[in-house]
This record gives C-alpha cells, structure tokens and sequence, in this order.
C-alpha cells in the first residue's frame, strides 16, 4: 500500500539564517537548554526573565531521555513568555513540536549506530513535512566528557575522544559534504568538562557552517574560552538550572567575542 505524504512545506530558514549571519560576522552567541524533566509550572518565568536581560539569543529545549509529555508544556509556556527562538533538541521522534520556531534534526555522525544516524529521521519526515516547523539538517558529534551520559547510554555509541581533534575534524568534514547544515559538538549533560579547545578549534576551522558548543560549560571563564576557540553558539543548561542568574554574566562574556576563530561561512 502506498503511503501518502503530507506536502512539504515552504520555510523561510530565519534560524538558520540567524546561525549563518553571526558565524559571519564572527560573533558569538548563547543558547539557553531547557531540560523538560526538570518543567515544573512556573519553573520558567525566572529563568526567561534572566535571558531577556542578558539578551540570550536562543533557548534550546529537549533531551536524550524525557519520560512524560512535559517537552509540549515546557514549549507552549516558553512561547508564552518570550519571543527569542525555541528550538527543539530531540532525544526521539516523540520529541517533536509544531509550537517552536525550529527543530534540530539531529544525525548522530560520531557513532556508528544506524537508528540514529537515518533510522528514526524515516520515522519523523513525513510528519516534519507537514508541519510549520523550520528544520534544521545537523551533525551531531559525541564527545568524551570524562565520564558516561545520558546521551551515550541511550544512543549506545561511543564518544570520540577529547584528546583526538583529528578524528572530529574528519567526523564534521564528512557531515558537511553529506550537506549537513550544522555541527554540534557535545559533550553530554553533567559532563566533567567540555568539549576540548583543540577539537572546538580544529573542527571551527575546517567546516564551512555553524558551529554548536555544549555540554559541561560552568563557569564564565569557560564560555569565554570556547567561544573564543571557535564556537559559534555555546549553549548552557545545568549551570542556569542551579543559578539562572549566571545566564546575565555569561552571555555578557560570550557577547563579548568578537572575530570568532572559524573558516568562511557556507552559503548553503
């Protein structure tokens, strides 16, 4: 039996153009991640507050393991309350929402796990397809952040070494000739630490498209430093869960960066 799809969809890109022009300009931005097992009502107000002041650019908002159906509430209040782009980080098809303003369609290139790199992407397009959701094709690479995550656990596949830039240099150049439209390297939530300078560095430097930065970011010397290694977006949840005030000093200092370390900008 045939199965029909829904039509595609036109989008104007307006967050991937976003991602585009500050790569360009070589300026540094600061996304905010929503973990939606930690949602509560009212848990956001304070949060958004913080990220108006210190002129967050995104919020980003999922996770490898969301047990219930708090991600839909955990958007709906977001866009409610603010009006920078809520992106959906999606641990799994379930995760998908038509209220955010973009979704990472997230291709697992650091594993060799084929579920997750075309496997539920089959799954989700034909409902993505109908949808007025702006979807953005990204490498995602899976980085050692000094101890196991969630997102190893649940995805099975083993991250690339911190110490090995060579290897995440070949993994984002191989993703972007597949047309993949942005990087994000990741070192899991509750890492030990971050994604080394020398990957950030050398993968920035290589690739031609945005390039994302999160996982084990606590401190305001520590985002200066990656986003000065070459990441375009650093994005923070666990630190602004415990202090969202940190959100305002943070995104100061990220701000703050100019002439981002990174090869020209795809045109794509």
């Amino acid at each position: 039996m045939e199965v029909m799809l829904a039509p595609v969809r036109d989008r104007s890109n307006l967050v991937l153009q976003q991602f585009i022009s500050a790569r360009k300009a070589k300026q540094a931005q600061i996304a905010v991640l929503i973990d939606p097992d930690e949602y509560r009502p009212g848990y956001l107000a304070h949060i958004v507050e913080q990220a108006h002041i210190g002129k967050v650019d995104y919020f980003f908002v999922g996770g490898s393991l969301v047990m219930g159906n708090e991600i839909h509430d955990c958007i709906h209040e977001l866009k409610g309350l603010t009006n920078i782009p809520v992106v959906v980080f999606p641990g799994s098809p379930n995760q998908i929402n038509e209220e955010a303003d973009a979704l990472f369609f997230l291709s697992l290139i650091s594993g060799r796990n084929a579920d997750l790199l075309i496997g539920r992407h089959v799954e989700s397009a034909p409902v993505l397809a109908g949808m007025d959701l702006e979807v953005l094709p990204t490498g995602y690479i899976l980085v050692d952040g000094g101890r196991p995550t969630t997102v190893s656990y649940i995805s099975n596949s083993s991250p690339i070494p911190n110490d090995k830039p060579r290897i995440a240099q070949a993994t984002a150049l191989a993703g972007q000739m597949l047309g993949l439209q942005l990087m994000y390297l990741d070192s899991g939530s509750g890492a030990q630490h971050h994604v080394s300078l020398e990957i950030i560095k050398s993968v920035s430097s290589t690739v031609k498209v945005p390039v994302i930065v999160g996982g084990g970011i606590r401190t305001v010397e520590q985002a200066r430093a990656v986003c000065e290694a070459g990441a375009n977006v650093i994005v923070v949840g666990n630190a602004f869960e415990k202090d969202p005030e940190l959100i305002i000093d943070m995104a100061q200092a990220v701000h703050n960066v100019h002439g981002v370390h990174s090869n020209t900008v795809s045109n794509q």
